[in-house]
């Protein structure tokens, strides 16, 4: 049987909402092995002088626990 863990982070871009996606992943991935799946939970964005200027992003991260720790 697997152990699923899901921990919410937020991540932002200047570029796009698919960018701030990755970014999230990239850094979770620096200290979290074996994600399985990210779901996007809210989206928004912040505007400054009538433009777009960031994405924002929550997101869940999955992944299983290694049952040998």
């Amino acid at each position: 049987m697997s152990i699923v863990k899901v921990i919410e982070v937020i991540a932002s871009s200047e570029t796009s909402f698919d960018d701030a996606v990755q970014k999230a992943v990239a850094e979770v991935s620096k200290s979290i092995k074996n994600i399985d799946s990210v779901y996007v939970k809210d989206m928004k964005c912040h505007v400054k002088d009538g433009k777009i200027a960031s994405y924002g992003v929550i997101c869940k991260v999955s992944f299983r626990v290694d049952p040998n720790m």
